[in-house]
């Protein structure tokens, strides 16, 4: 059985989802399209579809059915259809620049950016940003597309201008370390956070301060502080707990930190996740299939795709090949985009 690394399975999908940026404020439209998106709030992306294709009959709004509709091809995966909803929604502009108009053009550009159309995600970056030049979420994201063409100068330009807007943005300074360390800049990303640590700013918590050394690598600092933060911080506060404890190689005392929160507050996808994985490096196999499976239990759960590719992987542990080729046959149906994946795939029809 090939080992893998599970636990970084999908590092990438935290840094792309910063980039899938997700803007309110453009609700209305009939009961249809409210309908659908209220079923792709549920994930079901499918029935999402079908709503919109009756929101068409009953003449409801076009540029808002054609908005739903790249959102749902977007939740399939299906980035290109889903560009070209969101450039024929922008089509129907009245010429006039509305809320609308900005939120379909961050669509459109994390579609694009989905596809690795990078060069065109940052042209519309740039046309945000001539018409509303405050615009941090403009700057970060085009930032993140920069760097993925390679243009490290232009993106550090964009990310210094980000922390000049609000230096005490902890929640955004930790999204640029961690594109920056995607892109094999970690060391840059670093200084950001330590500049923010020196600064000494007496506002900052515990929390905060956890989580910045927990980046740092600095975990015994990291859980000292996150210990003083575990009840205030919320689910956040117990996932970089736990995470810090496993970096130094304590799975048992960091899935204990797991298992209290799910003791106190209702289940959370992401502790199972974290759960599942200090069960799978302590060789507790069945332990992990559990919480993954717990977590799939949940609803309304964003992280379905990683759990499900752990699901897979624990039974591949665990020596049931002909279950984990079922599922990984099922996964690839909904995340066809998965190329590690489809490389799995091969290799359990192999066994």
């Amino acid at each position: 059985m090939r080992r893998k690394n599970i636990g970084k399975r999908y590092a990438c999908l935290g840094v792309m989802a910063a980039i899938a940026v997700v803007l309110g404020g453009c609700g209305g439209g009939g009961e249809r399209i409210q309908s659908a998106m209220q079923m792709i709030g549920e994930l079901n992306y499918e029935g999402a579809l079908e709503q919109l294709s009756l929101a068409e009959e009953n003449g409801e709004n076009v540029r808002l059915i054609h908005r739903a509709r790249g959102i749902a091809y977007m939740g399939l995966t299906d980035y290109e259809q889903a560009a070209a909803c969101f450039e024929e929604a922008l089509a129907g502009s009245n010429g006039l620049v509305q809320n609308v108009d900005f939120d379909l053009n961050f669509y459109l550009a994390a579609a694009y950016t989905k596809s690795e159309r990078y060069g065109e995600a940052e042209d519309i970056y740039d046309a945000i940003l001539s018409l509303r030049s405050g615009n941090e979420d403009a700057y970060f994201l085009r930032g993140n597309v920069r760097l993925a063409q390679g243009n490290y100068e232009g993106a550090k330009q964009d990310f210094d201008k980000v922390v000049a807007m609000d230096a005490k943005n902890y929640d955004r300074l930790i999204e640029i370390y961690q594109v920056l360390d995607y892109y094999s800049h970690g060391e840059a990303g670093r200084e950001y956070l330590q500049a923010a640590l020196e600064a000494g700013d007496k506002n900052m918590d515990k929390y905060a301060s956890g989580r910045i050394y927990y980046y740092l690598g600095e975990y015994q600092s990291a859980y000292l502080a996150l210990e003083e933060a575990r009840e205030s911080g919320g689910v956040e506060s117990y996932l970089y707990l736990g995470k810090s404890y496993e970096a130094t190689g304590d799975y048992n005392y960091a899935a204990s930190v797991y298992n209290s929160y799910l003791e106190k507050y209702e289940g959370n996808a992401e502790i199972y996740n974290q759960l599942g994985l200090c069960e799978m490096a302590k060789g507790e196999y069945r332990n992990a299939l559990d919480a993954f499976q717990a977590g799939m239990q949940l609803q309304n759960v964003t992280m379905m795709q990683t759990l499900s590719f752990n699901e897979i992987v624990a039974y591949e542990y665990l020596g049931d090949y002909r279950q984990a080729g079922i599922l990984m046959e099922n996964y690839l149906k909904n995340y066809p985009d998965d190329a590690q994946a489809r490389r799995e795939y091969e290799f359990l029809s192999s066994r």
